[in-house]
């Protein structure tokens, strides 16, 4: 339907499209784990921006269903495809 959205004391008309979202992609991980850091190798080659992959492994290992936590960085390195993901408690 149609929309009417202010922005910074302006009126915008916007009208909402379907779209289709891609298929979500399943991949396996190789990790080491230690206290506080866990090293991640053989991250798979996808075709999107270094930081949105940064955001992925973020998520992936704050879950605390998967025994995640709480991070307080992610080194990401695409050309070798492996990362370290730091928590901010060991666990």
């Amino acid at each position: 339907g149609k929309h009417t959205v202010n922005l910074d004391n302006r009126t915008a008309d916007v009208r909402v499209k379907p779209f289709t979202l891609e298929m979500g992609i399943k991949f396996e991980l190789h990790i080491i784990i230690s206290g506080k850091k866990i090293n991640v190798s053989e991250i798979p080659e996808l075709s999107i921006p270094e930081d949105w992959m940064r955001d992925k492994l973020e998520l992936n290992f704050y879950k605390s269903q998967n025994g995640g936590g709480e991070i307080e960085n992610v080194e990401y390195d695409k050309q070798s495809r492996t990362a370290v993901i730091t928590f901010l408690r060991p666990g």
